[in-house]
């Protein structure tokens, strides 16, 4: 099987079954177990607070294993967990479970996009922008189709047997993706391995540049997962019914897909920071209008257009963070990557619910908004870009 169609597969199924079992389940499951609101919260960030302290660890285990070793590992949690779901029946082994559970996504996510990325310079945005897409369709039709299976067999048994399911195919597809990158650690000894995974993470984190453009999304995603945690509450006090806000959220991921392999493509071509330069100033004008609007018109006009950020900036980060970091620390450098992007999206929504209750929820938007434009003046002062180099470089060469 071709090397990137099987890990966008791969990645696809992984992501399908990981929100199938996050959204709307599992804190309606949370809930009949008896968890409070407060632990239901916890529960449901279990998953992602194990990625924080697990993803810069695998990425740079990856750099020594092998990518496809690493990947194997995770897709067993993908596929493993989920058949002890239908054994809970208390809440803290439910939470207990869940931190089990994100193993799956910490160890493979960051070992993935690095799979990608290594896969060659040549059109690597393009190739992370169509990565990305399937990662949002798996992401979007997951809580689709776990919510109907819920409806309809009214069983949490049968609804994580079926995520199990899922994880047991992504397995399979990990296990057909050609070894790409067999690490020469294979012939070192255990002393010699621990060495090179230190001297792996110690680079990456004197490396300034990685964490800025690791930042860049940190904080795209402070203001995009305060807008997933609150647009349907806003948008239900404006008169908006669930139907209507179910299109607001397609409309947005629609325009997010699509833009997203057309960014990386672009990106190949003149250079990253403009690309994230855009999609940032997207973001940035499109949360105000948001959370100001008061009709399904204004609310399909401005929603897109975070779309279209959102879309342009995931991709290409990417992209910049594999330009930044050598071939050798990929792993290192995603799973830096990972763990920040984690603090953004979780960050988001706890912080927009301290603001909103204060401020309001356009002024707390406009703050937010205000951070992206600040990281954006920042990203253009501090961060140069790779390819524009590259391609200066070759234009300074003398004509032979």
């Amino acid at each position: 099987m071709n090397a990137f169609i099987a890990i966008v597969l791969a990645s696809l199924l992984s992501r399908l079954g990981y929100q199938m079992a996050r959204s709307p389940v599992l804190p309606i499951f949370a809930a009949d177990l008896g968890a409070l609101p407060e632990l239901i919260g916890v529960i449901v960030a279990a998953s992602t607070i194990t990625g924080v302290f697990l993803k810069l660890p695998s990425g740079a285990l990856s750099d020594v294993l092998g990518r496809k070793r690493m990947m194997v590992l995770g897709a067993l949690f993908f596929a493993a967990p989920p058949f002890l779901y239908p054994f809970i029946h208390d809440p803290w082994s439910l939470l207990a479970l869940r931190f089990v559970h994100g193993f799956a996504t910490a160890i493979f996510s960051p070992v993935a996009s690095a799979y990608v990325a290594g896969l060659g310079e040549t059109g690597r945005g393009a190739r992370l922008g169509w990565f990305s897409s399937a990662n949002d369709i798996g992401a979007t039709a997951g809580p689709l189709i776990g919510g109907f299976v819920l409806y309809f067999t009214a069983s949490y048994s049968v609804t994580y047997l079926l995520v199990g399911a899922v994880g047991v195919l992504t397995l399979l597809v990990v296990l057909l993706l050609p070894d790409t990158d067999r690490p020469v650690s294979d012939t070192k000894p255990f002393s010699a391995r621990t060495t090179e995974f230190r001297q792996g993470l110690a680079e990456v984190l004197r490396t300034p540049p990685i964490f800025v453009a690791a930042g860049i999304e940190a904080v795209m995603y402070l203001g995009y997962g305060a807008f997933l945690g609150f647009l349907p509450i806003y948008a239900k006090k404006v008169g908006l019914n669930d139907a209507e806000i179910a299109i607001v959220f397609g409309a947005q991921l629609a325009l997010a897909m699509v833009a997203k392999p057309i960014a990386g493509r672009v990106s190949d071509r003149v250079g990253r920071i403009p690309v994230i330069v855009i999609g940032l100033l997207l973001c940035a004008t499109a949360l105000p209008l948001i959370f100001r609007s008061e009709s399904l018109t204004v609310f399909l006009l401005a929603a897109p257009l975070l779309g279209l950020g959102v879309g342009a900036v995931t991709p290409v980060t990417n992209a910049l963070i594999a330009d930044l970091s050598s071939a050798r620390r990929l792993g290192a450098a995603m799973g830096v990557f990972g763990t920040i992007w984690d603090i953004g999206e979780a960050a988001g929504p706890m912080i927009a619910g301290f603001l909103i209750g204060d401020l309001g929820y356009a002024t707390t938007f406009d703050v937010l908004a205000a951070v992206i434009a600040l990281v954006t003046v920042g990203l253009m002062a501090l961060v140069r870009d790779p390819k524009a180099v590259a391609a200066h470089s070759e234009s300074d060469r003398p004509i032979q």
